[in-house]
């Protein structure tokens, strides 16, 4: 008798998979997909499951198959759950219930292999199973080995570990791949925002290349309505500045295929920048549908909200698609990618697991889940349980002084906390029974005793905390013997460099006069020593802060009325503590430079000028735009919000009801700017433009004719001067514009500049120079029409590349060599065929950048784009507050990333006069004011008229 709880499809089960119909499959295939076991198979997989699957049920207490035995089925759970028993002996009477399987889990995999079973499976209740024999299940492993390796547990699942000759950080690589995170895309039904994105390039392709989609054959093979994976690389490219690099592009289309939106014709896993054949979901219906006209309307509509989508979310699948590759099969390029999203690991703490201990290791704990669970994973037998809320583990290790019997990982998306004593490391000062400062205590290297022998010495270092708290930490642990200068003041610097994030300003100063009173207890000479060394304490923080903020403290009248009392404060206790006297004179000197000074900063004539750094109080000189393409000039400072510009632009039409700022590029994208965002004139694109209109007539602002660029290149007096000549030049104007940036911008930046009311200009104008200069390559080549020329042009570039590498000037060197990565300059077959043999894409090969500059001395001009990376990377990574305290270990990280600027410039530079010749003012002027075409789609048309696509 069947029982009654078995619905209607799971009847069909009991049939052979001969007599099932095609009705019969369609019934179960629908039913399975809701069920949890298989939410996430592929529906090809699914469907091969529908045809070969049986149904079991079990009543309470049956074993279904015992630890030793050779294998013949593999199960799913449906309903009910079982228990996993593990024996160290032969009597399964001593077997011990490790973990329940409930709903939704699957096991039996080791039939791939005939390796025997690893456990006892007994039903702690009544249950449903869907069972595959073991011949069905080896034919659905060699078709669908790629979607089902995500679903198995290791060794047939995704875990893989390293080979003998993998270093450490590539074993822990290829060992914390988590089949959750990594694996769990593939098998989705596509979601309807996937599917979309799939649609909208389809349709774009048929209606801008419909070439591309086409029936090929390969080896007397035909295969319908498919595209080449290049030429889906190369289309992609073309369509969107948002995307950089074919590496990226493969990510964006990973993306589809992870969703089964595209499909290798052969069922290939991965999207490969390969001639292998992919196709549309859409594509594989034999009457597909061509897209309408009002179709491929609402296509070339969405087509760049869509590039942007998968641009966000292609690196994560990108990064899956590698770590799925055995580890003998990932390409250097691959590590290189891996070992880059990586670096900095705490920032990607969130994706990543952590192992509690590992097999074979020495028990020096016991663990208690609070909350959340870890995989129990064995050698040669990979994950045998997983433990929940209220399990322990690691007793037996301690108890029987024996090793570690399993390694334990830990899965941080889901787990909170685990109580271990660790946390023996941590200090928690605690007021009205909250944490208000964590200390962790690290090693701090050795020390020599009395009696000569090295001894290990510690030191406790904030990890988190309230602002105040933190403030008290470092006055009270200040080293008053130590220069201002010494490397031992880092982590006080830190607190500087960062406080703006946490303790701005008007909540620091009112602290530091706090910490400076004297005492109300103890003897005249307990006080007085007291007062001494806190008050130098404070002095000395507050030099170092004045020097660290230099001239934007002018902006900021509370920073200045605390200096002036601070130094009355100091003055008067000058007379009662002569010691503090030494202090007085740098301290008054801080207070008297500080005058503010109005300077006039004009965007469009500065750059032939020596720079000097721009202040958010210092005014512009601004064109705004009219609807009719006619403008007005503005006067503001450089600070000003948008809503401040409007009011500007307000006074001088005479009206400014219903007014908006939109910031227009060349291409024609129109951005409309927050009333309370400022830096509006300096976040410009190259050749971008600000207009003013009513809200209305928003859709019919169009780019000026201005903003095209040129219409010929420069090549007849590019030619005459030597690459070594534009190298020094182009290196002296970088380093002005890097010289005037000051350090808090990138932390303004990174944290969002609107959140500090404070202009990041000169940080703007260093990256936006990194753009022209990588415009300037792909216009100067894409404007010359003569192949010869052409050639000659881009052996110059290579030549001033290295140049500006010679110079140390790597944000020129990146510039450049980005700019020759452009797919309008390295698709240019006939163009690269008579140049040197050069790879044109150096420039994502981060690490290799990262060591070259810990070999250089300073100055340097760095690569700024990656350090605004870091920054970022680090920032989104990680919680600025972790239990409502201030979580200063990321204040660190970033703290860290920003000292690289200030080691860049730690030595002045000082440009070469043997260098200058009699015609480098020509050069000077050049460099300065070079005018590019930044509308990439423009470079690209340009760059099909120079060498049309081959057939």
């Amino acid at each position: 008798l069947v029982p009654a709880t078995i619905e209607n499809c799971f009847l069909l089960l009991f049939c052979r998979p001969l007599e099932r119909s095609s009705e019969d499959v369609d019934i179960i295939f629908t039913r399975l997909k809701e069920v949890k076991a298989f939410e996430k198979f592929h529906p090809n997989l699914l469907q091969q499951i529908c045809l070969c699957g049986y149904y079991e049920n079990l009543e309470k207490g049956i074993t279904l198959f015992r630890q030793g035995d050779i294998g013949s089925n593999w199960y799913a759970v449906l309903t009910g759950s079982l228990d996993v028993k593990v024996s160290d002996t032969s009597n399964h009477q001593d077997a011990v219930t490790i973990c329940t399987l409930g709903i939704g889990t699957a096991f039996g995999e080791s039939i791939l292999d005939n390796t025997p079973r690893h456990a006892t499976i007994v039903t702690r209740e009544y249950s449903e199973l869907l069972r595959i024999e073991q011949k069905d299940f080896k034919a659905l492993w060699e078709k669908y080995r790629q979607y089902m390796s995500g679903l198995l547990t290791p060794p047939y699942g995704v875990m893989e570990t390293g080979s003998n000759n993998d270093s450490k950080l590539w074993k822990d690589l290829n060992v914390c791949v988590l089949v959750p995170f990594f694996s769990s895309m593939i098998t989705k039904v596509p979601s309807e925002k996937i599917l979309r994105a799939g649609k909208i390039l389809r349709n774009t392709i048929l209606s801008r290349a419909p070439h591309m989609i086409r029936d090929r054959k390969y080896h007397l093979k035909t295969y319908r309505q498919c595209c080449v994976g290049t030429e889906l690389v190369d289309w992609m490219m073309q369509q969107s500045t948002c995307v950089h690099s074919r590496s990226q592009a493969v990510g964006m289309w990973q993306v589809l295929l992870e969703e089964g939106v595209l499909n290798h014709v052969d069922q290939e896993h991965h999207f490969q920048d390969k001639y292998l054949f992919y196709r549309f979901l859409d594509d594989e219906r034999e009457d597909a549908p061509l897209p309408s006209e009002e179709e491929k309307k609402e296509c070339d509509e969405e087509l760049q909200d869509t590039m942007l989508l998968l641009s966000q979310i292609g690196p994560d699948a990108h990064m899956r698609m590698i770590l799925r590759k055995p580890p003998g099969q990932r390409s250097i390029d691959d590590l290189e990618i891996i070992y880059e999203e990586l670096l900095h690991i705490k920032a990607l703490s969130h994706l990543s697991t952590t192992v509690i201990f590992n097999q074979g290791e020495e028990g020096t704990s016991w663990y208690i889940i609070l909350k959340g669970s870890v995989n129990v994973v064995i050698y040669g037998k990979g994950v045998v349980c997983t433990l929940h809320e209220g399990d322990d583990f690691g007793k037996l290790a301690l108890v029987n002084d024996a090793p570690r019997a399993a390694s334990i990982v830990l899965h941080k998306e889901d787990f909170n906390r685990i109580l271990r004593d660790v946390e023996a490391n941590t200090v928690r000062l605690k007021e009205h029974d909250q944490d208000v400062l964590v200390l962790e205590k690290i090693p701090a290297g050795n020390r020599v005793s009395n009696q000569g022998s090295s001894q290990p010495q510690h030191k406790y270092i904030v990890m988190s905390g309230t602002p105040e708290k933190i403030l008290e930490h470092f006055l009270e642990t200040m080293r008053l013997e130590a220069t201002l200068n010494e490397a031992t003041d880092s982590v006080l610097n830190d607190f500087i460099m960062m406080h703006c994030v946490f303790m701005p300003n008007s909540q620091l100063c009112p602290a530091l006069m706090a910490q400076y009173p004297f005492p109300s207890q103890g003897t005249e000479q307990e006080k007085m020593d007291y007062s001494l060394n806190n008050k130098r304490r404070v002095i000395r923080l507050v030099l170092q802060w004045a020097a660290l903020y230099g001239d934007l403290l002018q902006e900021d009248e509370a920073a200045m009325a605390f200096l002036e009392e601070f130094y009355v404060s100091v003055s008067d206790d000058t007379r009662m503590i002569a010691a503090l006297k030494e202090q007085l004179p740098e301290l008054e000197k801080i207070v008297k430079q500080h005058k503010v000074l109005l300077q006039l900063f004009n965007t469009s004539d500065d750059r032939a000028q020596k720079r000097q750094p721009i202040r958010g109080s210092d005014e512009v000189l601004f064109k705004v735009y009219c609807i009719d393409q006619t403008y007005t000039t503005i006067r503001v400072p450089v600070s000003s919000s948008v809503k401040e510009v409007i009011s500007a632009v307000a006074d001088k039409l005479g009206s400014g009801e219903g007014l908006i700022i939109v910031k227009m590029s060349s291409g024609g994208e129109k951005v409309v700017l927050k009333p309370h965002d400022v830096s509006v004139f300096t976040t410009l694109s190259v050749n971008g433009r600000l207009f003013a209109c009513p809200r209305d007539q928003f859709d019919s602002l169009a780019p000026l004719p201005e903003q095209e660029g040129p219409s010929a290149g420069t090549v007849g007096t590019f030619e005459l001067m030597s690459s070594k000549d534009l190298a020094h030049q182009m290196t002296i104007y970088d380093w002005e514009l890097f010289n005037c940036v000051h350090e808090l911008e990138l932390i303004y930046h990174t944290f969002g500049r609107h959140n500090f009311k404070k202009t990041t200009a000169n940080l703007d104008l260093f990256l936006r120079r990194f753009n022209e200069i990588q415009f300037w390559v792909v216009t100067e080549i894409c404007l010359c029409s003569q192949l010869s020329k052409r050639v000659q042009l881009l052996k110059k570039y290579i030549k001033i590349a290295a140049h500006c590498k010679e110079y140390k000037n790597l944000n020129s060197f990146f510039a450049i060599i980005m700019g020759l990565s452009n797919v309008a300059v390295s698709r240019l077959t006939l163009t690269w065929e008579v140049s040197p043999s050069y790879s044109p894409d150096p420039s994502r090969n981060h690490r290799a950048y990262r060591l070259t500059v810990a070999k250089l001395d300073p100055p340097i001009i760095p690569f700024m784009p990656l350090l605004i990376k870091d920054m970022t990377f680090t920032h989104e990574g990680n919680k600025t507050l972790t239990d409502n305290l201030v979580n200063f270990e990321k204040m660190r990280m970033i703290a860290n990333t920003v000292r690289t600027v200030k080691f860049c410039r730690s030595q002045s530079f000082n440009p070469d006069a043997a260098l200058a010749n009699k015609n480098h003012q020509d050069v000077r002027s050049y460099v300065r004011q070079l005018n590019v075409i930044d509308n990439q789609r423009t470079l690209s048309q340009m760059s099909h008229r120079l060498e049309p696509r081959r057939a």
